[in-house]
């Protein structure tokens, strides 16, 4: 028997006859419980969701989220089915478990889930895109100053092997000033006949700014009705500190690539990412890492490329930590139970906040826009002369947990996120106040 008959006929032997999860526990392991529910806004009720430590304030649960209940069950569930039986269990799900995943990111974040690929982080999103990127020897890419590490390096070894330029411009002067107007007309004045991608971050983990997507959108649209269509623009955007809390759907925005972890302000599970790209900038793109699921079934012979979605195409292949990429929906869900715009208007609450008490504060330096339009999640500061690792090492030994920001140029950095409340931002500020 031929390697790929035999690969088909095993797939659908195990598919058709695979027994129910409760069968492949061991014997007195029962299944997870069902996902644990929380009413629309109801912040006290998602904070016992969480095993967080409550001997400390956190204000920086940005940077790798502790799983809420229902997705560490489903993590869990996942993963007891794998150890009790991993090749059934494989079996059963790896060639539609993908799209399931992807459905219920759209439902969330909007689009389709064809055009939905799953990646483990930010940084692999941003990699698999730009390095896939259709671009010609001297196409030039627009990046901003106020970009992440992953993303210079990305369109870097990008244009190193394509023959491509890169070019960074600062979109605004000083970030606590910005303006939609100072951005747009920064922007317009950057791109040459040479530009074809424009890459850029929507909330600025450096300094708290929220870029004007839709707006910046706008603008390469009307720059785009005067070029060729092998010269369109497309627009990139590094979205993963808007997701989670900007009530939105991506869409919408203008863009032709958005690119987010979901291990952050979602609460997803840790190592999970997606990409959401339009048919214009799917069409430009090239996989990289050779995919799984209906794609690995075109390989075996049982059907079309044709067949196959774009973002299913586009989603890495190989072997990963299954039962954390599976447990995503979970994430979605209770972000819909909670409310995408009861999200967004609790967590910009707690950034008005924290900024107004520290503009109260002798010897605060306030970096990040008061305006909710040109922020979102992150507040950055100086404090008198401090260093800003100071500072967290400082506000550490009062049982408050904050970060600074790992650029050139750092700041110390409050996230005030759904797990917070307003007396625990009380008590930062009057701590901060007395270092």
């Amino acid at each position: 028997m031929k390697r790929r008959e035999f690969l088909t006929k095993t797939s659908l032997a195990v598919g058709s006859s695979i027994l129910p999860l409760s069968a492949l526990l061991q014997a007195g392991a029962e299944p997870g419980t069902a996902a644990t529910l929380v009413k629309a806004a109801d912040w006290s009720g998602l904070r016992k969701l969480f095993a967080l430590s409550y001997d400390y304030i956190h204000l920086a649960t940005f940077l790798l989220a502790s799983h809420p209940k229902p997705v560490a069950e489903a993590i869990e569930r996942h993963r007891r089915a794998f150890d009790v039986n991993p090749a059934d269990y494989w079996h059963q799900h790896f060639m539609t478990i993908d799209g399931e995943v992807a459905a219920a990111a759209a439902e969330y974040m909007g689009g389709t889930a064809g055009q939905i690929a799953l990646t483990d982080s930010t940084t692999m999103g941003l990699a698999l895109v730009y390095s896939g990127l259709t671009l010609r020897p001297g196409d030039e890419i627009l990046q901003t100053v106020h970009d992440h590490y992953s993303t210079d390096l990305s369109l870097q070894l990008r244009a190193e092997r394509t023959g491509a330029t890169v070019r960074r411009v600062a979109l605004y002067d000083k970030p606590s000033q910005v303006s939609v107007d100072e951005v747009l007309s920064k922007l317009k004045a950057a791109i040459t006949p040479a530009t074809k991608v424009v890459a850029v971050t929507w909330v600025h983990s450096c300094n708290g700014v929220k870029l004007p997507i839709r707006a910046m959108a706008d603008l390469l649209a009307e720059q785009n009705k005067q070029r060729t269509e092998a010269d369109q623009l497309l627009f990139c955007v590094d979205g993963v500190h808007g997701f989670g809390i900007e009530d939105v759907d991506v869409s919408t925005l203008g863009c032709d690539f958005f690119i987010a972890g979901t291990h952050k302000w979602l609460f997803g599970p840790r190592g999970t990412g997606v990409i959401w790209g339009s048919d214009k900038g799917w069409a430009q793109c090239k996989a990289v890492i050779p995919s799984f699921s209906r794609s690995y079934d075109v390989w075996l012979g049982g059907s079309t490329q044709d067949q196959v979605p774009v973002g299913e195409h586009m989603t890495p292949g190989g072997f990963h930590s299954f039962e954390h990429r599976w447990a995503l929906p979970e994430a979605f869900k209770l972000h819909l139970q909670l409310g995408k715009a009861n999200v967004q208007q609790r967590i910009h609450q707690l950034n008005s906040l924290t900024k107004q008490g520290l503009q109260q504060i002798k010897g605060v330096t306030l970096h990040t826009p008061v305006s909710a339009e040109l922020s979102s999640g992150m507040v950055c500061f100086d404090y008198k002369d401090m260093a800003p690792d100071d500072v967290v090492k400082a506000l550490h030994a009062k049982g408050i947990i904050i970060s600074s920001t790992p650029y050139r140029k750092s700041y110390a950095r409050f996230a005030p996120s759904l797990i917070n409340n307003e007396q625990e931002i009380s008590r930062t500020l009057a701590a901060l106040s007395t270092l």
